[in-house]
């Protein structure tokens, strides 16, 4: 009996003072070049990488993000003029990589997207994006809607994200409806896309 609780102790001991890493990085260019090892806050249990790519226009941007978390799930979110993937992982060290870029292996899926007058364009979604989601809220007064292509894990991740009166996501093929939208809803890609950031 002695030898078993030496030995739980001694387990506890080597354990309790362990403290996970993960890369730390914010590239606004595209790539994390500059990512620096960091040794988590208490309560932090996972290792975070999110790529986010946003196109408006002619004009593409992405950025990389790579942290700490104190909960974190992978999910992958393509709206249209941005899409999102989100990888999260729990040993040290783990988030060297990038989150993947979604838009790389198209699935069969298709979904209603908003161009910021219309939610009548579709969209083929890729990846692990097995849901259709749509989402309304207002801004200045204004009604916005928002709808695209989601993964399950997107889907039960987004219960409380500000400035979004309601987000729901189906299964099926085109089952998010088409409708149409009276502003731009650039403003809920960003409450989106900082949702994950900071969350």
């Amino acid at each position: 009996m002695d030898l078993q609780v030496s030995v739980f102790l001694l387990f506890v001991l080597f354990t309790a003072g362990h403290s996970l890493s993960c890369y730390e990085c914010l590239g606004l260019a595209g790539s994390c070049a500059d990512q620096k090892l960091k040794t988590c806050p208490s309560g932090s249990s996972q290792c975070m990488s999110v790529t986010a790519v946003t196109q408006v226009g002619d004009v593409t941007s992405k950025v990389q993000t790579k942290d700490c978390a104190v909960a974190c799930q992978s999910v992958s979110l393509n709206i249209g003029l941005m899409r999102m993937t989100t990888s999260c992982c729990n040993t040290d060290q783990c988030n060297a990589q990038d989150a993947p870029d979604s838009s790389s292996t198209p699935n069969g899926k298709t979904c209603y997207s908003c161009d910021g007058q219309s939610c009548s364009k579709t969209m083929g979604c890729s990846g692990n994006e097995d849901r259709c989601i749509k989402s309304t809220g207002s801004f200045g007064g204004q009604s916005l809607v928002l709808k695209g292509c989601a993964s399950k894990s997107m889907c039960d991740a987004t219960t409380s994200v500000n400035s979004l009166e309601s987000i729901s996501c189906c299964e099926g093929n085109l089952c998010n409806g088409a409708q149409s939208v009276t502003q731009s809803f650039l403003f809920l890609c960003c409450s989106l896309l900082s949702y994950f950031l900071l969350h």
